[in-house]
């Protein structure tokens, strides 16, 4: 027993030397509530200041509390600035709203909002109480012009605020959006709701594989239903028409939560994603430098972190893992190696590599451990 004891431990300790050398961490069922501590994306994505890769010119300055920028295609961090942050977020909660409801809702159901739904307070696309609706156009309503009245209907037509609240929740959870609480399909201020620059990148490039909602965000202007005929709605989000190649996806403000804003751009067959949160004043300047900045920086610097692929629906089984060899969480991207330069680094958020990983022990027979549900203990959000 002494024997196999020590074999063990030798074989764990090996394991983990070489998955540091890889830059991921070995996580154990006995591991799994220290790594819970650290920070989704990796250890850096902890510090409240400015993170950002050594070797290339500094992102731009920007007056906003919190953001991330990354790369679409391979998840890869760039650049960011309290990522972790919780705040409250406005109307880019709506993007939770949206990817939980789009695969929920037949587009072509007609929806008869309540009388409730329609006096919503705050921005509004101007329903009435008909079944003149289909769920198409509110979902239009709700990403093009930021209609709370079109959130309240589309909850309404999923069950209840209690039933879209529950499962916004849970796709968060899925998601590894574990900043942000949903209190609102609106995003109208409530206590207890938050989310982080983190999580809206990460809800925003869940929505982008949707082709449905990659539509809404990118529409510029649409015919929407009224008693007698129809009018027009513009899209809210200025850069549609002042930024080339942007897609799109939503903005919002409140008194409370200030502006915030996750969008994403395309340019030659790249897709950088930008969010920003808790920014006082137009952010619009500022989110165009940083995607100028994206683009500039991907395949040129060495990522500080990495946006996680969703928890699996069914977790595989001890008996499906591979027998060796680590196995990164967050599809392809690029894991940060161990030791690797970065500048402007704010660590004080402090804990341990979170949610990358699961590696294998060959040493042990086999036997592997995979830990999902990768999240940290981080500090109270604004109100």
């Amino acid at each position: 027993m002494g024997t196999s004891l020590r074999a063990l431990g030798a074989a764990f300790t090996a394991a983990t030397t070489v998955a540091t050398l890889v830059g991921v961490t070995l996580c154990t069922p006995a591991a799994a509530r220290t790594a819970r501590e650290g920070a989704v994306g990796g250890d850096l994505l902890a510090g409240h200041g400015l993170i950002a890769p050594a070797g290339i010119k500094a992102p731009p300055k920007t007056t906003g509390s919190s953001y991330v920028i990354a790369d679409a295609e391979t998840g890869q961090v760039l650049a960011a600035k309290d990522p972790h942050g919780q705040y409250l977020p406005a109307s880019t909660l709506k993007t939770l709203t949206a990817v939980t409801l789009i695969p929920r809702l037949d587009k072509t159901k007609t929806v008869k909002p309540s009388q409730e739904a329609c006096n919503e307070e705050g921005s509004a696309v101007g329903l009435v109480p008909k079944p003149i609706y289909k769920v198409d156009d509110l979902m239009r309503a709700l990403l093009m012009v930021s209609g709370n009245d079109a959130a309240n209907a589309l909850a309404e037509a999923h069950g209840g605020l209690a039933v879209t609240l529950a499962d916004m929740n849970k796709e968060a959870r899925r998601l590894q959006a574990y900043d942000t609480v949903a209190k609102t399909p609106s995003g109208l201020d409530r206590p207890g709701q938050r989310s982080s620059a983190y999580d809206l990148a990460l809800i925003a490039r869940a929505g982008l594989a949707l082709p449905e909602f990659r539509k809404y965000v990118s529409t510029k202007t649409a015919k929407f239903p009224a008693p007698k005929g129809y009018y027009e709605i513009g899209n809210h989000n200025k850069l549609l028409w002042r930024y080339p190649g942007m897609i799109g996806v939503k903005n919002g403000w409140t008194t409370k939560a200030l502006g915030s804003f996750v969008g994403a751009a395309s340019r030659n067959g790249h897709t950088i994603i930008v969010s920003i949160m808790h920014y006082e004043g137009s952010f619009w300047d500022d989110v165009a430098k940083m995607l100028d900045w994206g683009f500039a920086a991907r395949g040129r610097s060495t990522p500080v972190g990495v946006l996680v692929d969703p928890v699996p629906d069914t977790p595989p089984s001890a008996k499906a893992l591979p027998r060796s060899g680590p196995a990164l969480a967050g599809g392809g991207a690029t894991p940060i190696a161990s030791g690797t330069p970065v500048a402007a680094v704010d660590r004080s958020g402090g804990g341990a590599v979170a949610g990358m990983i699961a590696a294998g022990a060959g040493l042990l027979g086999g036997l592997v451990w995979l830990v999902y549900g990768v999240r940290r203990r981080r500090r109270a959000g604004h109100t």
